[in-house]
């Protein structure tokens, strides 16, 4: 998937169909000259539904489409005949959508499992047939309900990207190297910041043929949970990962806080996150020899407590296997091997 093709945040306008009018008719057959009423009901107006899809990544379907309007009902008729329902309209999601009011931001709610449907806005009633109101005092009515109208409503999509790890780190930390080194997915990777600017997704083949769903998660600065940069667009991603990986690189002027100034970045955004298992990866570790690691292994055993770390380099193939061993193990809570 291209990055222009990974769409997160979409509004779009959707519009449920109107009721059907109930029928106004008295019967009349040969023979029978005054039958009595006998209108039928109206169809009801279409529904517009959201549907999950796990075939799904992105919201592109929605860039240039926004405009969503369900069929109306049909009228009753003779012969106590109702109206045929309108036409639904179904809108399919990928999973960890989450649906906005788009005027009060109020969370109406998510989509995060395949083939779960929600309503997003209702079709109108069809109105009842005069068959419905005939009575002793009134054996002849000549009136039937009109249909009632369809909803309307703006609403934003907003797509959390659902994957079992998120790489966190600043730019330029070595995460789509990583990414494209120990999964399929082929980011765009270059020498400056914010070279991504949208989530990228890729499986991560384990051992005996499992597998798991990483996402490179943009950059964050500090500053980011206040909307510095592109704060909120990027963190909220991270609210749906299971695992998080911190990666921060081996040339870093300080380790430890780097890692505690990303922590407090995610702390402030939403501090549930500080409930996920964390995991630091200090990549491009090649750089580095056995005195040097030595001497980070003490500052890093003062400073992170029990949080463990690994190092790693994603261009000279450096302890990728151990990486993938320790993520598997913390997704499945299983003993790690050493």
């Amino acid at each position: 998937m291209t990055e222009g093709n990974f769409v997160d945040y979409v509004k779009i306008y959707a519009q449920s169909g109107n009721g059907g009018k109930g029928s106004v008719h008295l019967h009349r057959e040969k023979y029978i000259t005054k039958g009595g009423p006998d209108g039928g009901d109206g169809g009801r107006g279409g529904h517009v539904i959201m549907r999950g899809n796990e075939n799904l990544w992105t919201l592109v379907n929605f860039k240039f489409k926004k405009h969503f309007r369900a069929g109306h009902g049909g009228h009753g008729s003779k012969q106590r005949s109702t109206g045929a329902d309108g036409d639904d309209v179904y809108l399919d999601v990928p999973l960890g959508t989450v649906v906005k009011h788009a005027e009060t931001q109020e969370v109406l709610f998510e989509i995060t499992e395949h083939g779960e449907e929600k309503i997003l806005v209702e079709g109108g009633m069809g109105g009842r047939g005069n068959w419905h109101f005939k009575s002793s005092t009134n054996q002849t009515p000549r009136y039937a309900q009109p249909g009632i109208p369809g909803q309307e409503i703006d609403v934003i999509f907003e797509l959390k990207v659902l994957a079992d790890v998120g790489l966190v780190g600043f730019p330029n930390a070595g995460k789509s190297t990583l990414l494209s080194v120990i999964t399929s997915a082929k980011p765009k990777i270059a020498d400056y910041e914010f070279t991504t600017l949208k989530p990228n997704l890729g499986i991560v083949e384990h051992r005996d043929y499992q597998s798991f769903v990483m996402a490179d998660i943009p950059g964050i600065i500090e500053g980011a949970a206040e909307g510095k940069g592109l704060g909120h667009y990027f963190l909220r991603h991270i609210e749906r990962n299971a695992t998080l990986l911190f990666l921060i690189p081996a040339d870093s002027k300080d380790i430890g806080k780097e890692y505690h100034i990303l922590l407090d970045e995610l702390r402030r955004y939403n501090p549930e996150l500080l409930d996920k298992e964390r995991l630091i990866a200090i990549s491009k570790s090649d750089m580095l020899d056995d005195e040097l690691k030595a001497e980070i292994r003490v500052e890093l055993d003062k400073e992170l407590g029990n949080v463990p770390y690994l190092f790693i380099s994603s261009v000279a193939q450096q302890n990728i296997t151990e990486l993938k061993d320790r993520l598997w193990a913390m997704l499945n809570n299983e003993k790690v091997v050493e």
